[in-house]
């Protein structure tokens, strides 16, 4: 196992039992408020959040200086929090610093030097910061901070005593060494976030599955600002991924599932504009302004919330706000057996239709009537086993393959097992088999026959079935089938007017098709509604200018494409057509290399046709000068 020298930083409420038994509601929304700020700090100081059981925050720095300054931070910013409370309302958190050698186990940390760095929390005082000996003789020196000498102490499960330090903080100025930066400023108290703190995380999908991370910035230089987008003529929603607050990081999957099913309830809501999952889950863990989030999505209201699920109960707080005040437009607590949370997602919904109702004209809106949401499956298990595989295969943490999707397939055939009639399931797993097919995981003729014949499963169960289309959507121009392929496709979007996947796949599908105009104007739709997938929606445009004879303005999207998704083979190939069309004869066949490199069995005759015996012809011909066969 990994190990290495690290400055870990623990941190719980003190009191937290006695505040929940108080006021359950505050109490959540102070804890998820004072997370915000307390996620804000670690990333100021180049921190990386490692987990959270309920109250508690456990950090790891590479300088034991940033994480002292962070503890300083943390603390200073709650005690502003905690001014205007009464002092049975404060929320104070006990911080420990420890420097230690821990063992590294994917994202989590182990070992004496976690432990200890617990224990010397266990002993500060609210509100208050102690130290280990080794953090002291490191920082005593680098920090114009005032510390008081409270000797060895005997703490649980440590062999030996622990010589400790409080840092005095009516004492503590500024180090001169410290970077100088602008703290980020949240809403506070009242108007709190749900979002929480996560796991850093900044990813863009591929069809549907794939990530992007964002250039490191010094905390000294600002990152430069996203140009706004401008609103739509409709209300406007983004659902942020729910903080999970059951203190247990394996439970992350079902907060993030509730999320995923609130944004495919709001989607298929005419009136509504809604941000696609991918570009809400951008923002995971990331402790930004609303108004950054608002602009850069381009969207007027966040719904932002909370999940707390333990044996078969469920509570969920909601908050509706608008993006550019920060206020609260709406907010609610729902506490519920689980088998009900179906009809919770429905009330969220409907609340929120009634809330942008009294805002906008409702009968502009175009919405179904409350409590028209149909429930997906009456198996809570089956709906537990489809959340743990959209866990494995989601949108926005990484490239997937072939393993990923094997293990998310065995849990939507559990869920298919336990309830035969979940179209959800089999639509999900069609996408798996198709993706399979496309990526030649196995025998790609039996994997796309299996997510065809999935597809028509799950359409025959809900004819509204937006995944289910758009899977028939491909399957069908690869069967030849390019009409019904088109037809198939408008019905998705149709259906589902917020679909960004369905976009993209009608703008592929258009493609196929033999119109290349109207489905740049899909891959733009699909691009609106998912802003942070760029090189995925654009991919489309570069597809279709190589349809269009347009092969120098495709390269450059086509490489950037395959920088960002080096697996789609696709891509490969209209970058290969487009350098033998120009003449780039040495780029072409670089390119074509390539692609063998990354898919040995890789034959002309095994890539679907386009409508059009000339259009397949040339692509062929072209393919073949660069050497493929």
């Amino acid at each position: 196992m990994e190990r290495k020298l690290a400055a870990i930083l623990c941190a719980d409420v003190f009191g937290y039992s006695r505040l929940m038994g108080a006021d359950e509601e505050a109490t959540l929304r102070a804890l998820t408020a004072n997370r915000k700020l307390i996620d804000s700090e670690i990333d100021n100081h180049h921190g990386r959040f490692v987990n959270s059981a309920g109250d508690s925050v456990l950090a790891e720095f590479a300088s034991v200086v940033e994480a002292v300054n962070c503890a300083v931070d943390i603390q200073t910013g709650l005690k502003a929090e905690n001014a205007s409370l009464p002092p049975e309302r404060r929320m104070e958190f006990r911080i420990g610093v420890n420097l230690g050698d821990v063992m590294v186990e994917g994202e989590q940390i182990h070992g004496d030097g976690v432990n200890v760095a617990a224990r010397v929390e266990s002993l500060a005082e609210p509100g208050g910061i102690w130290i280990s000996g080794i953090v002291h003789e490191q920082v005593r020196d680098k920090l114009a901070l005032a510390y008081e000498d409270r000797g060895e102490q005997t703490v649980k499960n440590i062999a030996r005593p622990v010589h400790v330090w409080r840092i005095l903080l009516s004492g503590a100025t500024p180090a001169p060494q410290r970077t100088q930066r602008v703290p980020p400023k949240y809403r506070r108290a009242g108007a709190a976030s749900m979002v929480g703190l996560a796991i850093v995380i900044a990813t863009i999908v591929v069809v549907q599955h794939l990530s992007f991370k964002p250039q490191t910035t010094h905390a000294s230089i600002p990152p430069q600002a996203k140009p706004a987008l401008p609103l739509p003529s409709i209300p406007s929603i983004a659902v942020l991924p729910f903080t999970n607050l059951s203190g247990d990081p394996k439970q992350e999957y079902f907060s993030d599932g509730i999320s995923v099913q609130l944004i495919n309830n709001l989607s298929r809501l005419s009136g509504l504009f809604v941000i696609a999952r991918n570009s809400s889950f951008a923002y995971k863990g990331k402790a930004i302004k609303e108004s950054e989030i608002g602009n850069e999505l381009g969207v007027k209201y966040l719904l932002e919330g909370s999940v707390h699920k333990e044996s078969d109960q469920v509570r969920i707080g909601v908050e509706l706000v608008d993006a550019g005040s920060g206020t609260d437009e709406w907010t609610a607590q729902y506490d519920r057996p689980l088998k009900d949370i179906f009809a919770v997602q429905d009330e969220i919904v409907s609340k929120v239709v009634t809330t942008l109702g009294l805002i906008f004209k409702l009968d502009e809106m175009h919405l179904p009537r409350p409590g028209g949401i149909v429930r997906p499956t009456e198996n809570l298990e089956a709906f537990d086993d489809l959340l743990r595989a959209a866990e494995i295969w989601s949108m926005g943490t990484k490239e997937h393959g072939r393993e990923d999707a094997e293990k998310a397939a065995k849990w939507l055939e559990k869920a298919i097992a336990l309830d035969p009639k979940y179209g959800q399931a089999y639509s999900f797993l069609g996408w798996l088999h198709m993706t399979a097919s496309w990526n030649q995981w196995g025998d790609s003729r039996t994997n796309f026959e299996q997510a065809a014949e999935l597809g028509q499963k799950a359409l025959a169960l809900d004819e509204s079935d937006s995944d289910a289309l758009s899977l028939l959507c491909q399957s069908d121009w690869m069967r030849g089938r390019f009409d019904e392929a088109v037809a198939d496709g408008r019905r998705a979007v149709a259906i589902n007017p917020n679909y960004a996947n369905g976009y993209q796949a009608l703008a592929d599908t258009l493609i196929i098709y033999g119109d290349p105009v109207e489905a740049i104007s899909a891959a733009q739709k699909a691009l609106r509604l998912d802003p942070t997938g760029k090189d995925l929606h654009s991919m489309s445009i570069g597809f279709a200018y190589v349809e269009m004879g347009r092969y120098t303005d495709a390269i450059p999207i086509l490489k950037q494409a395959l920088t960002a998704f080096p697996n789609i083979m696709v891509t490969h190939l209209d970058l290969i057509q487009s350098y033998v069309e120009l003449g780039r004869q040495e780029d072409a066949q670089a390119a074509a290399a390539e692609l063998m490199r990354m898919s040995p069995q890789f034959t002309i005759a095994s890539v679907p046709l386009v409508r059009g015996e000339a259009r397949n012809k040339r692509a062929q011909d072209d393919w073949r000068k660069a050497g493929l066969k």
